[in-house]
């Protein structure tokens, strides 16, 4: 290979590659056909959601297809790959919620609240499927669900409190998916693209249950100085919920979880084994800085620069891939375009410049980074200075959350259209 960004895309699709859905679930498709011939059941009800959803639905049908299955999926725009023999696929918004979403989440809830004895559910559930699969509490209208969830995104609020929030103003996250599909059997296959891979923050957890409250969900608003600023009928109702007067999430006691089992079919961890083995198979000593990075992206860069820079001066004689991987925040504050990937780029490029050998590739397992075409960038000691010269300065479109702008003029975007797969980000340094 030629160079250190070959070496680092490299790198990146053989990660992918290791959480393929379509392959993690065609390997859980025996046990499920033992299920389903173990009992009485009569037919093979199949929901999913988030951007994983129609290849591990392809799975399905193709490893199932003897068995009496109907299903439906609903996935991000684009993340389709056409239409399937027997489970319906509908596309949606995301990460904003649009008004598919919301109709794709009412013929989910028709189809969980007819699931019988005779059925044997399986849920397929993805990163991306709280925005996917929503559905409004009673008074709450989608467009206030879509200015709080704009509110969140931009306040730099993790993705367990943005979800504590989404589960309390949802009829079917936060466990209450699971309770209506009893008395009927369910299996969830999750792949999951939150760090250390809690259940019940992952895609908000609608078949698990839920630790968090109402008391929880107003305390993320005011953390972030969100109370006056969200619309009005979602205060009210957060406020109900937690004087008693609306139905708390199910919790662990609930019969509705009875009857519903959980398996995490791929994550982070799986990524980043063959990451690390991809790396060694090009020769280069593979070192771990984290696989739960979070906090501000900008920060996370430029942590992740110094210890690059770090190991630049120690001097070993091979050269190192540096690997990380997690799910940072942005606090917007400027009018910008970006993603959480290319700000940590850009803040990287900034506290490595003008040093020699140093690669990074930042970039969104899913193949998407913000609300752009581009999965992440490229940073290195030149990436300032290029930018400079082309007219944009790096600090500037940093500071005014435009990280996507200033790639876009510099030359670094990692474009990758969807992956297929989503276990959150991966952050890939070569140090020569």
């Amino acid at each position: 290979m030629r160079d250190s960004r070959e070496k680092a895309t490299a790198i990146f699709r053989d990660a992918i590659a290791a959480v393929d859905p379509e392959r993690a679930v065609r390997r859980e498709c025996g046990a499920l056909r033992a299920r389903f011939r173990a009992g009485t059941f009569e037919r093979l009800l199949v929901i999913g959601f988030g951007k994983a959803a129609w290849p591990m639905a392809r799975a399905i049908e193709e490893s199932l297809g003897e068995l009496p299955l109907e299903g439906l999926i609903v996935t991000k725009y684009g993340h389709g790959g056409g239409a399937l023999a027997r489970i319906r696929c509908l596309e949606a918004g995301h990460p904003v919620p649009d008004a598919n979403g919301a109709n794709a989440a009412e013929e989910v809830i028709r189809l969980a609240a007819a699931a019988d004895e005779l059925t044997l559910a399986v849920i397929l559930i993805s990163g991306g499927g709280s925005a996917l699969l929503v559905s409004p509490s009673p008074g709450i209208p989608l467009a206030d669900k879509q200015r709080t969830t704009e509110l969140l995104l931009k306040s730099g609020a993790d993705i367990r409190e943005l979800n504590t929030v989404r589960k309390h103003l949802s009829r079917v996250k936060g466990g209450r998916l699971a309770e209506l599909l009893q008395p009927a059997p369910s299996i969830s296959l999750i792949l999951s693209d939150v760090p250390g891979d809690p259940l019940d923050v992952i895609a908000s957890g609608p078949t698990v249950p839920d630790p968090s409250t109402y008391s929880d969900a107003l305390a993320v608003l005011e953390r972030y100085r969100l109370t006056e600023l969200v619309p009005a009928a979602v205060a009210t109702h957060l406020r109900a919920g937690k004087a008693g007067r609306a139905p708390e999430t199910p919790k662990r006691d609930s019969p509705g979880f009875l009857k519903a089992d959980h398996r995490i079919i791929g994550n982070l961890g799986l990524a980043l084994d063959g990451a690390r083995r991809s790396a060694e198979a090009l020769g280069l000593t593979v070192e771990l800085a984290s696989a739960e990075i979070t906090g501000e992206a900008s920060e996370a860069g430029r942590a992740l620069a110094r210890k690059a820079l770090d190991m630049k001066r120690r001097g070993k004689q091979t050269p190192v891939c540096l690997l990380s991987g997690g799910e940072t925040t942005v606090t917007v504050s400027g009018a910008g375009t970006g993603g959480r990937n290319m700000e940590l780029a850009l803040a990287f490029a900034l506290e490595i410049e003008k040093t020699s050998g140093i690669t990074l590739l930042s970039a969104g397992t899913d193949g998407s980074d913000g609300p752009t075409d581009a999965a992440g960038a490229f940073a290195d000691g030149m990436t300032a200075p290029r930018g400079r010269a082309k007219g944009v300065d790096p600090a500037s479109y940093l500071a005014g959350n435009d990280s996507y702008g200033f790639f876009r003029e510099e030359g670094g975007l990692f474009i990758t259209g969807p992956t297929g797969t989503n276990v959150a980000d991966l952050q890939i340094v070569i140090v020569e």
